[in-house]
């Protein structure tokens, strides 16, 4: 297991960059948290909510079609984060985070959101718990997930968008923590991924590792020896820090994350962070990034809005350090035909953010070269992608 030291850091990455005006609430936070997930009672009401209102355990299916496809005897099986409420991961941590902000007496809440799951997961659980809510996107990922904006605004949140910039999930998160510095007495920022200052990586991760809970739980009972391989997209992290997690001490269970190589790995068409990434700091923590020379944050590509970010998450970074989970990349036209194939050969249409994680168990796993015994995480559903990727198909929907 990995645990961040006093100053919220893991080794050299993560800590706490941010104005002296957000030293004081993040302090505070730090301190519900750590009050709470020791407070049976908190504890009790989250479980109540993830079995009877998020729908967990989410299953764990055995994908023998796609398995025959690869061969070597290989078993796949898919953590089917999809099949939670809202249709993503996203709805472990912002239950967590709602139930959070109730403790603290806030009122409001805040969010950022890329490609509209962690916007959506946070209007739901506003509404649930009578919280105003206002959800920042940027304007470029409001286009190609028009549908995820209207239900955010079914929900009864404000959706903001975002020009600055790329206009998307970076711009994002910068105008939600300016509105939280703005507001910040009876406002709490639900922050999306194992990103930003500390506690957030750490407190998001603690949120999601409920997914590695159960498939460890679920593939001892299904297979009676612990996977091969997991396997799971790298956007900021946190569908993949939350399988990992529960893994780490599993030695001999090899960990891969698939991050967004997008057209290419030349600047600007990319978010592949370990691929061309730095050591940097941006939106309050320190950690790989996209970063020319003077340390400017470049541009970023993918056909998936949820993975198209400059930063990973740092604890990641430390992870990658440790060599115990590797980091690699696929493409954009990798993604799309991995999209396509689990539909045609499960009936399962995942997110592109998913598809990046089967586009490389497609790509490589093939005579059981990843083990014979693979866990896929399909972080969320993709019905928010079906209109973009007619779009971009020449469907014209």
């Amino acid at each position: 297991m990995t645990t961040p030291d006093a100053r919220g850091r893991f080794g050299p990455y993560g800590g706490r960059f941010v104005p002296e005006t957000l030293m004081s609430p993040l302090e505070q936070l730090e301190e519900a948290w750590r009050q709470a997930r020791s407070d049976p009672g908190f504890l009790k009401d989250l479980d109540r909510y993830l079995r009877t209102y998020a729908g967990r355990p989410t299953a764990l299916y055995r994908a023998d079609t796609l398995s025959t496809r690869l061969g070597g005897g290989t078993r796949v099986y898919l953590k089917r984060e999809d099949l939670a409420h809202t249709g993503a991961h996203k709805i472990n941590n912002t239950l967590g985070q709602a139930l959070l902000a109730r403790r603290m007496g806030k009122r409001r809440v805040v969010a950022e959101t890329g490609a509209g799951q962690h916007g959506v997961a946070t209007a739901t659980v506003a509404a649930l718990f009578g919280l105003r809510c206002t959800v920042y996107m940027g304007d470029e990922d409001m286009r190609r997930q028009a549908l995820n904006v209207y239900r955010m605004r079914l929900l009864g949140a404000e959706v903001k968008p975002v020009l600055a910039g790329s206009r998307t999930l970076k711009e994002a998160i910068s105008e939600a923590m300016r509105d939280w510095v703005t507001h910040v007495n009876d406002t709490h920022y639900i922050l999306g991924s194992v990103l930003g200052a500390h506690p957030y990586p750490a407190m998001v991760r603690d949120f999601q590792s409920v997914i590695g809970h159960e498939a460890r739980l679920q593939i001892l009972e299904a297979e009676g020896r612990m996977p091969d391989c997991l396997l799971a997209c790298v956007g900021g992290g946190s569908n993949s820090i939350g399988l990992f997690h529960a893994f780490l001490d599993d030695r001999q269970v090899r960990m891969i994350g698939v991050e967004a190589g997008g057209t290419s790995l030349d600047p600007g068409c990319h978010a592949a962070r370990f691929a061309g990434g730095s050591l940097g700091v941006l939106q309050g923590t320190r950690t790989f990034l996209l970063q020319d020379e003077a340390g400017n944050i470049l541009p970023t590509h993918s056909v998936s809005a949820g993975l198209d970010y400059a930063a990973v998450g740092p604890e990641h970074a430390y992870l990658r350090d440790q060599g115990r989970v590797v980091y690699t990349h696929v493409s954009d036209s990798e993604a799309l035909e991995a999209f396509h194939a689990l539909a045609e050969t499960e009936g399962i249409i995942p997110a592109l953010e998913s598809a990046h994680a089967v586009a490389y168990l497609l790509r490589e796993g093939g005579d059981g070269r990843l083990g014979r015994l693979i866990i896929v995480n399909l972080s969320g559903r993709g019905d928010k992608d079906v209109g973009h990727l007619a779009s971009l198909e020449g469907e014209g929907a």
